[in-house]
């Protein structure tokens, strides 16, 4: 009998226990969203205009989809073209890399 009354006892423990609280929405980082001047190279792709990293990136991957850029069997790689050349340096580019390239051309 003792037995029961232990287990009835943990179960009005784990009744009477408070929710978790939410966790707190993220405040996006102020250096993503501080406006950043492109080069000649990425302003040919993205504009002349200073854009926060965030809308540059934006506005590669709509000009790599508008112009079918992005390989069609391996889904990471994107061919450059006469205008992402100058900015890639290279044929082909992993679409990981890609950021690290483009940032290199922001000012």
């Amino acid at each position: 009998m003792a037995a029961k009354k232990k287990s009835a006892k943990k179960t009005a423990k784990k009744a009477t226990k408070k929710p978790a609280k939410k966790a707190a929405k993220r405040k996006p980082n102020a250096a993503f969203m501080k406006a950043m001047m492109p080069s000649a190279a990425l302003a040919a792709v993205v504009g002349d205009k200073a854009l926060p990293r965030t809308e540059v990136t934006k506005k590669i991957w709509q000009y790599i989809k508008k112009n079918s850029l992005q390989d069609k069997k391996e889904r990471r790689n994107i061919h450059a073209d006469a205008k992402l050349k100058p900015i890639f340096k290279k044929d082909v580019v992993n679409m990981f890399e890609m950021t690290k390239l483009v940032n290199k051309h922001l000012s």
